[in-house]
């Protein structure tokens, strides 16, 4: 599995309140959540964001309150990857049982700046900084959770477990 896309880039602790509002939480449409990713820390996020795109964060993104809405939101939005240099403990389960692509890497975190063009291949760990040149290694997840991811979160790996 793999990623391309143009870099979002954000600091560290950015939250869950931040990721989705919690003004939005009174809906269970994951195409309303998209409309508002992201929207109190960039305004253009929604309007700029492309299928594939990949948002590079700092340490601990994710914090915050245990709502499966912000993975949720990222992914609908159309965001191929997070790549941060750590995860909230629970966003990260969150974004695996969601299907949400994510991988902790602190050196591609640190270097790859807003605007460059990126490609993760998901199976290798591999993040290559189209940009600048540059390549980066990220610890790959397990087999078994690359393919609840490819399946596009938890039920719908479980849906198709059931269904062999």
């Amino acid at each position: 599995m793999k990623a391309h896309g143009s870099v979002f880039r954000y600091y560290d602790n950015v939250d869950t309140d931040v990721i989705i509002p919690a003004r939005y939480l009174n809906t269970s449409s994951a195409a309303e959540l998209a409309s508002h990713c992201m929207e109190d820390i960039d305004k253009d996020f929604v309007k700029k964001v492309r299928k594939g795109d990949i948002i590079v964060a700092g340490a601990n993104f994710g914090c915050g309150s245990s709502r499966e809405h912000a993975p949720l939101a990222i992914r609908e939005s159309g965001v191929g990857c997070v790549i941060a240099s750590s995860f909230a403990r629970i966003f990260y389960r969150n974004s695996i049982n969601i299907g949400l692509p994510i991988l902790e890497c602190p050196e591609a975190s640190r270097r790859i700046k807003a605007g460059d063009e990126v490609e993760v291949d998901f199976d290798s760990g591999l993040i290559h900084d189209l940009t600048s040149g540059e390549s980066f290694k990220a610890e790959p997840f397990p087999p078994f959770m690359q393919e609840i991811i490819k399946a596009g979160g938890l039920v719908e790996y479980l849906k198709k477990e059931e269904g062999r």
